[in-house]
């Protein structure tokens, strides 16, 4: 089968003709129609997280896909051939950017039906992101207010759609190039980082979602009421003694893999409370142009690879 590698880290991405994966008893055979691309994908080709993420290499490149069921493993239930699925396979157990891929039954979800293929690879592990910062471990409520830094980005933007889902108010950080994309997904304030400080507009905040880290994270404390809580996707954890001293909680997690979840958050979007939101569209060959404008830092949503 045709998949897009890498042969070792730090090189580019190329397309290849590779054996296809072999079945696993608790394990979905996907025939890949589309897939996207991450933050995190360049992060592991640099090999930045490989003592976290150890790879065989080559190995095959992609954290989100969509696709079609072609065979079902003999311990698995509730899926069968011809099913459309979507799904965040867990350790890269089989790489995204392929013509096949071999996903654990449990990472997998029925494709939301009022999506393509290459809308519903868009939202695998970004919609799990947000819905794990806000749902599971920021236990975003109605009525409450939540600032959600870099809302145009892939994590952001659904973020965004979720949290107005859920009844709270919203507050994002943007560039000004922005500001009509996340307020047309529901922003309440928008702060133009470039020319405001996000801690003079917003304040008395319950929940703060970091996407960036660093000195934002640091800052963000301010926004937050006493016993507010921050949630960060950036490693590691903050152990300054920051957020203690400005009587607030802080914590940082690495997204998990979940049908269960993604269950769910395919429900919201045939329900139009989630909406994919997506730059560019590229072929398998070309994997590496997705690659490099995802670097460029131009993408407005996400960049998604379409296979078939």
């Amino acid at each position: 089968m045709k998949a897009a590698i890498v042969r070792a880290y730090g090189t580019k991405v190329e397309v290849a003709d590779i054996a296809q994966p072999a079945l696993l008893d608790d394990s979905l055979m996907i025939e890949v129609h589309a897939a996207s691309v991450n933050p995190v994908d360049n992060l592991i080709r640099a090999g930045y997280l490989k003592a976290m993420m150890p790879l065989p290499l080559p190995y095959v490149v992609g954290n989100d896909v969509s696709g079609v069921v072609t065979a079902v493993g003999k311990d698995v239930s509730g899926f069968k051939v011809g099913d459309a699925v979507f799904a965040r396979p867990q350790g890269m157990q089989s790489g995204t950017f392929a013509e096949f891929a071999m996903i654990k039954a449990t990472d997998a979800a029925l494709k939301p039906a009022n999506l393509s293929h290459e809308q519903a690879a868009s939202l695998p592990l970004v919609a799990l992101t947000a819905w794990q910062a806000l749902v599971t471990k920021g236990h975003l409520q109605s009525g409450q207010k939540v600032l959600i830094h870099a809302g145009s980005g892939g994590v952001g933007s659904i973020a965004i759609q979720l949290a107005k889902h859920l009844g709270a108010t919203v507050a994002t950080t943007t560039s000004s190039d922005n500001v009509a994309m996340v307020r047309a997904l529901g922003a309440d304030v928008v702060i133009d980082y470039k020319s405001q400080k996000f801690e003079d507009v917003v304040a008395d905040y319950d929940l703060v979602f970091d996407t960036l880290g660093g000195a934002t994270r640091e800052r963000s404390y301010a926004v937050l009421k006493k016993g507010g809580s921050l949630i960060s996707i950036i490693l590691p954890a903050d152990t300054s003694g920051a957020a203690e001293k400005a009587g607030v909680k802080s914590e940082a997690f690495f997204m998990w893999p979940s049908g269960e979840q993604l269950a769910q958050i395919a429900r919201l979007a045939e329900q139009g409370a989630i909406k994919p939101q997506i730059d560019k569209v590229f072929t398998l060959e070309q994997s590496q142009e997705a690659f490099d404008y995802s670097q460029s830092g131009r993408a407005k949503g996400k960049i998604v690879v379409k296979v078939r």
